[in-house]
């Protein structure tokens, strides 16, 4: 993905394993599975899970990315997150969580994280798939998700937003200003720009 001149724009490295974890638990809102050379630096013994959100019917647990790896499957974000939040709620020191999946996706997790705790060294994201964006109305502080295009109609207040580069890691969305508050229905050609 492109840097932009935005300091705010988040980056993501590739997957990697952090070695000082003592238990990995990935999560991801896809069917997700880890390059098995993403292993290679970890111990054999070291506990590893992969949780993820599918939306097919097939959900249960299963084999995981390798032979002590246990897989769990969800219906929904929605339900991997509240799972989320109880586990890391009664976790102890050493866990390192790995987030994969569309950008709003592993900013709630992060958020999650954080909230319970988890300081940033523990754990890392990683974006994979859509670039489609969830917006933040800044004037009536409604979301609106999977915005594709440069100019988006609010979710809550229906104004025309400009979706700008700017995000923040608090609200894990970027920011949407009206465009068109000085000239009513004057909007500029709205365009494909995240697809």
């Amino acid at each position: 993905m492109p840097v932009s001149g935005i300091v705010s724009r988040p980056t993501y490295e590739a997957l990697a394993i952090d070695p000082a974890g003592r238990r990995h638990l990935f999560v991801a809102d896809h069917a997700f599975e880890p390059d098995p050379g993403v292993f290679a630096a970890l111990p054999s013994e070291a506990p590893v899970e992969l949780w993820r959100a599918l939306a097919e019917a097939r959900v249960g647990s299963g084999a995981g990315p390798r032979a002590n790896a246990l897989a769990r499957d969800f219906r929904s974000t929605t339900q991997l997150l509240d799972a989320l939040a109880y586990r890391l709620e009664r976790e102890r020191v050493g866990l390192r969580l790995y987030a994969v999946g569309l950008e709003s996706f592993v900013w709630d997790v992060a958020r999650l994280a954080r909230g319970l705790g988890m300081d940033s060294s523990e754990y890392r994201l990683s974006h994979v798939g859509s670039n489609r964006r969830r917006v933040y109305c800044v004037h009536c502080r409604a979301i609106t998700e999977n915005v594709a295009t440069n100019v988006v109609a609010c979710s809550g207040c229906g104004a025309n937003l400009f979706v700008r580069d700017h995000f923040s890691r608090r609200l894990a969305a970027f920011m949407g200003f009206q465009i068109d508050a000085e000239a009513p229905g004057e909007v500029p050609p709205i365009e494909e720009a995240f697809p």
